[in-house]
Parts: C-alpha cells; structure tokens; sequence
C-alpha cells in the first residue's frame, strides 16, 4: 500500500425520496429561523413553493442565480441576505444556486442548506468557482462547504433527459480526475470508481423513462459520491480547461464537462494508467477509457464537439494560451502545443485517441 493523506470533510447528507419535507427540521437543527432560500429565475415557483414549506423561517427570497457565479449576481444576494437579517441559506437548484450560495457564505460564513436538483456534485465540496471581467476562478475553504445536503430524489423525476445526461457526465468528470489527482488516495479512489459506475448504468435507463425512481436513484447517488471527490482531492487539467472554457467563452457548464472530459483524460492517459484501468472497469468496458467516454456521452445523445456548444474557432488558441499561463497540477506536464490540439480535437468533436496524444 502506497503511503497517502486522507482529510474527511464535515457534513450532513440526507438522502431519499420525498425529503424535502425535512427542510425545516434541518434549519431548526442549525439553530437558525431566518433563512433565505436562493434559486435561479427558472426555478423561482418551485423557490416560492419551497419558502411556503418554510413558513415563518423563511426570511425571504433571492432567484437571481446564474450559471459560472458571477460576482455582480452574489453582490447583489449578499445586499438581500443583510438586509433581511438572513442567518442561513437554502439553496435550491442545481450548480448555479449551490455556487451563489457558496459565494455568499463565503463572505458571510452563513451556514448552508443545499438542495440539489441536477448531478453537479458541487453540494458535496468546499470549492467555489466565481466569474469576473470574464474570467473564472477558483479557491476552495471551510467556509464554502455547506453544513447540510438534503438528495430528494423525487426532485430529480422531471429532470430533462439531455440536462440529466450532461449533468451525470459532469459528475463522472468529477471522479475520474479524482483518481489521478495530486492527492489520490484509496479511499477516495473507492468511491470514485462507485460514482462513475453508478452513473453510468443510469444514463441510459434515465433516456429510455426519465422518471425510473431506482435509475435517478442510482444517479443522484453517484453525484454524491463524485462530488466527494471533488471535494477531497485537488483539480487538474480537466477542471483547468472547463474553468477556462466556461469563464471566458460563457459556455453552458455540464456541456462544457461532458466534451472536454473525454479529451482531457486522453492527454493525461499515458500518465495515469492505472486511472484509467479504473475508469474503463467503472464504466464496465474493455474499451480505452477516454474513447469510453466519449462513446458513452455519444450514445446518450449529449454534445461532443465544442463547436457545437457555442465557441468560436478563434477561441482555440486564446484558450490554449489562458491553459498554459496559469496551469493546475497535473500528473502529465502542460505543453501548450499538446494542449491547442487537445482543444482542437474538443472543437472539432473528433474521438479521441489516446495513443496519439
């Protein structure tokens, strides 16, 4: 057994159907009355709905939140939350309202209820990616962690199939840079593999009946647990370009995961090997992983090639250079020419090939 360092992060999960009728139980076992439920402007009936549930806890709503967190939108909800005395916060939603509230509470160290509705996993980490003058970044910190998790599976039932798909592939992105990242460890590599499995065998049975309960079941478990790797282990390459990608070209974020992933794990294939054994066993295949992956994401209807998600030609090379200026680590060496043409092939939507990377 290699040496390693494991750190276990705080927090409380409860998982199951019909769960959202807890949530005023866990803002009371906060300690908190005044909480401020947050969403994004799509979801502001459902927000509404759920400050009902609330009743006299709900101090009130903010339904701007908005996709790569930008740091205007969290102004403006940290204005709310202090002037309505807000001493928590509910988020409902996907990524795009558990960051904002992260960002929030990252200024405010108001303790978070986070209430996931899609497969982004960032509910289970103490990351916050924000956007700026066009540039995202991210930092991670006790502070961002939300204190509680409620999975209702039941939220999950009406979730598009495509948004379902590109939602999942993001949460597998999660896991398998989990397992080759600077801090891997055994523990972590465990639930990694769990993750993509599970994913993976609800995918397609989500496709065929998006309300199957044992399929969003299995779904909304392996986001869990990818999102626990997320947060237990540092980011690389993949991450770096989706984080590139997403701040300066405003790209949609799961689709962004689900045609880089395959692209990035090819790039770092030959030097994580065992990664990538790992990868194609979760994902029950003989096959490559990188090509695995890409066919799964193929075959499930969901975007494969940049272009087709909205980026210019032209933003090949600029964001080859933003790559190689600030790179997180990485278990290859970033090579600015290897990495125009990892971008390249993502643009074109060409299938990986790992030898040749």
């Amino acid at each position: 057994m290699e040496p390693f360092v494991y750190t276990a992060l705080p927090a409380r999960v409860v998982f199951g159907a019909g769960t959202l009728a807890r949530v005023a139980d866990e803002v009371r076992r906060l300690g908190c009355s005044r909480a401020l439920v947050l969403s994004t402007p799509p979801q502001e009936g459902n927000a509404r709905a759920l400050a009902d549930r609330l009743g006299v806890l709900a101090a009130g709503l903010f339904t701007e939140a908005a996709m790569h967190t930008p740091t205007d939108v969290t102004e403006r909800g940290l204005a709310v939350a202090r002037e309505l005395g807000t001493d928590c916060l509910v988020a409902l939603g996907g990524g795009s309202t558990t960051g904002l509230g992260k960002a929030i509470a990252l200024r405010t160290d108001l303790p978070q209820v986070v209430i996931p509705t899609t497969y982004a996993g960032s509910e289970a980490t103490p990351i916050l990616g924000e956007t700026e003058g066009g540039r995202k970044t991210a930092q991670r910190g006790p502070k961002i962690l939300p204190e509680v998790v409620i999975y209702d599976v039941d939220l999950t039932l009406t979730l598009p199939p495509a948004l379902s798909v590109t939602s999942g592939m993001n949460a597998i992105a999660h896991a398998v840079e989990a397992l080759y990242a600077e801090e891997a460890n055994p523990v972590i590599s465990m639930l990694a593999e769990a993750g993509i499995a599970a994913i993976a065998r609800a995918l397609p049975r989500i496709v065929a009946n998006p309300r199957d309960p044992e399929a969003r079941s299995d779904a909304l478990y392996g986001a869990w647990l990818c999102g626990t790797c997320l947060g237990s282990v540092g980011m690389a390459l993949h991450h770096k370009l989706c984080h590139v990608l997403g701040g300066t070209f405003d790209l949609p974020h799961a689709e962004t995961h689900t045609v880089v992933l395959p692209h990035a794990a090819a790039y770092n294939a030959s030097a994580a090997p065992e990664a990538m054994a790992r990868v194609a066993r979760a994902l029950g295949t003989s096959q490559n992983a990188p090509q695995a992956l890409f066919d799964l994401a193929r075959s499930l209807g969901a975007p494969t090639s940049l272009r087709e998600i909205g980026m210019p030609a032209s933003g090949v090379d600029e964001a080859a250079d933003l790559v190689v200026a600030s790179p997180y680590w990485n278990p290859r060496p970033i090579e600015r020419d290897a990495i125009r043409a990892l971008l390249d092939d993502a643009w074109q939507g060409r299938r990986p090939n790992p030898g040749a990377a």
